[in-house]
């Protein structure tokens, strides 16, 4: 039985979150990185989590790392990253991918309260060709060491915290983003103390 503290509790959460912001990760190979990002994108308000992976079976969520947040939000399964990423094209969506190449611009410099979905690619290689090809922006996170990136889910923090800040500085936060029939059909679903969602669990 729901109390009315997690009740309100429930509401307020769900009042926060933000349709238009989107993370996308393209064939991310460890899970501990998968679980992180789940973690941080629940924590920012986002409500949908993109995954680009050829072997979806090959990643699952570690509960000890994403603490469950997984349970919280939408998860996006893609075969292919033209799949994902011209969808989200289609509902109006600009692109921002992550990288250490071409002609990029500092992290902090572009427009984050505009429907938008950022990219992050695999540990190893980064994002695709195709993604670049894609992507409205190229952004870069500033760094003055010995090494040239940061850890894959510690980079969707930095850059989601930025967004959150822009948002949070616009109101973004204060009033609830989501149509009405949504809000409601969501609130029953979470109220009804629903199972973690299995990995990879739509095709939308």
């Amino acid at each position: 039985m729901t109390t009315d503290r997690r009740r309100d509790r429930i509401i307020s959460v769900l009042s926060k979150r933000q349709p238009d912001l989107r993370v996308v990760l393209e064939e991310v190979a460890i899970s501990h990185n998968a679980s992180a990002v789940a973690r941080t994108c629940e924590a920012t308000g986002v409500l949908n989590l993109h995954i680009i992976s050829s072997q979806p079976d090959q990643l699952a969520f570690n509960e000890a790392i994403s603490t469950r947040a997984e349970k919280w939000l939408d998860i996006h399964f893609h075969e292919t990253t033209a799949d994902c990423l011209n969808l989200l094209r289609r509902h109006d969506f600009r692109i921002a991918v992550t990288t250490l190449t071409g002609n990029t611009i500092p992290y902090t410099e572009i427009d984050y309260c505009q429907p938008i979905a950022i990219v992050f690619g695999n540990e190893s290689e980064g994002v695709s060709d195709q993604a670049l090809e894609l992507a409205d922006y190229r952004l870069r996170i500033p760094m003055v060491g010995m090494v040239q990136s940061l850890n894959l889910s510690v980079s969707v923090g930095v850059i989601l915290y930025e967004a959150f800040r822009q948002r949070q500085a616009r109101g973004f936060y204060s009033s609830c983003r989501l149509p009405v029939e949504e809000f409601e059909r969501r609130l029953h679903h979470w109220l009804s103390n629903p199972k973690p969602r299995k990995p990879f669990s739509q095709k939308k």
